[in-house]
């Protein structure tokens, strides 16, 4: 009895006093394999150790400090911070001796602390059915456990701490994952930029197009302007051509009426007169005639007068000229922008 309290108080059974020895300071529950021992001789659940660790050392330091949580005693660590601490074997043997018995003596009383839900979901060796699988031989590439590299086929390997090549493997294919969805992104920008590419391209093409009629249409305008100043010409020549020869027609019309009329009278003159009268007007009539034979002197278009051939253009140079046309290299036309 507790004679401050009055309270009958129950005696420590050994299997009690074991458990308690077997019990971790941080998560006041059995040790979780692996153990590690700290230079103050202190145990603690490397999983527990790592934990507290990281909860201090929020930038993932290499190395630095550990206070042990016991005794306060500093722990100074390498580079491999917690996972560089040497696991106590003897201890998880202790461990797996305390299971195995309650185990085999059926323990199922609600003092008796659970295990673990991690220890009891970690996979069991397939030589060592009792053995949990808590190291890695980096020799063979597999996980094992610890009988297995003690005495087993793994015994002659190298091996690491399950945990550790875990978190390197892990951060490996983190590393991997970020690399890949870096690369991703990557793509990403590169078919977004392709995409952007493709617009200003139909831009330019657009305006390429509109430049490229805008420049022929100029064509059109100055050919259809050249084309009425020649037809101008064509028009003015011909009605210059027609006009002189209307002229000429005229003038050989009156021509011949004068010559006419002058015919009549000398007919008349010499059916109607007598021989005197005949001779007083007969020189008089001649010399009429000689002046009127004498003015039929006009002289007649020259021979290819009707002609418009040198009017003819010579368009086989400018056609030449435009099939050959092609667009300007050196980017002149966004030189003009």
């Amino acid at each position: 009895m507790d004679i401050q309290t009055g309270q009958v108080v129950r005696p420590f059974s050994a299997m009690e006093s074991l458990e308690k020895q077997l019990s971790c300071p941080i998560c006041l529950d059995m040790f979780t394999k692996p153990v590690v021992i700290l230079p103050c001789q202190h145990n603690l659940c490397r999983g527990c150790a790592n934990d507290l660790y990281e909860s201090r050392n929020p930038y993932h330091y290499s190395g630095g400090t550990f206070r042990c949580p016991t005794c306060r005693f500093e722990v100074m660590l390498d580079r491999h911070g917690v996972y560089g601490l040497q696991r106590n074997l003897l201890v998880e043997n202790i461990i797996d001796i305390y299971k195995q018995q309650q185990e085999n003596k059926g323990v199922g009383d609600s003092e008796d602390p659970p295990l673990k839900d991690k220890d009891a979901k970690e996979p069991k060796c397939t030589e060592h059915e009792d053995e949990r699988i808590n190291i890695y031989c980096i020799s063979c590439q597999t996980p094992t456990c610890s009988m297995c590299k003690v005495f087993g086929q793994h015994k002659d390997c190298e091996v690491s701490p399950l945990h550790a090549i875990y978190q390197s493997q892990k951060n490996e294919l983190r590393s991997a994952v970020e690399l890949l969805a870096a690369g991703n992104s990557c793509v990403q920008a590169t078919v977004a930029q392709m995409d952007d590419t493709c617009k200003v391209i139909q831009e330019n093409g657009e305006l390429q197009r509109r430049r490229l009629g805008e420049s022929f249409d100029l064509l059109y305008a100055i050919l259809e302007e050249r084309k009425g100043e020649l037809l101008e010409k064509i028009d003015q020549e011909e009605q210059s051509k027609v006009a002189t020869l209307r002229k000429l027609a005229e003038q050989y019309r009156q021509q011949l009426q004068l010559s006419n009329q002058l015919q009549e009278k000398l007919a008349q003159s010499v059916q109607s007169c007598g021989a005197a009268e005949f001779l007083l007007t007969a020189k008089q009539l001649q010399e009429e005639a000689q002046r009127a034979a004498a003015g039929t002197g006009l002289q007649p278009p020259e021979p290819g007068y009707d002609s418009m051939e040198h009017l003819t253009v010579d368009t086989q140079e400018a056609v030449a000229l435009l099939a050959c046309l092609d667009f300007s290299q050196g980017g002149e036309g966004e030189k003009r922008e």
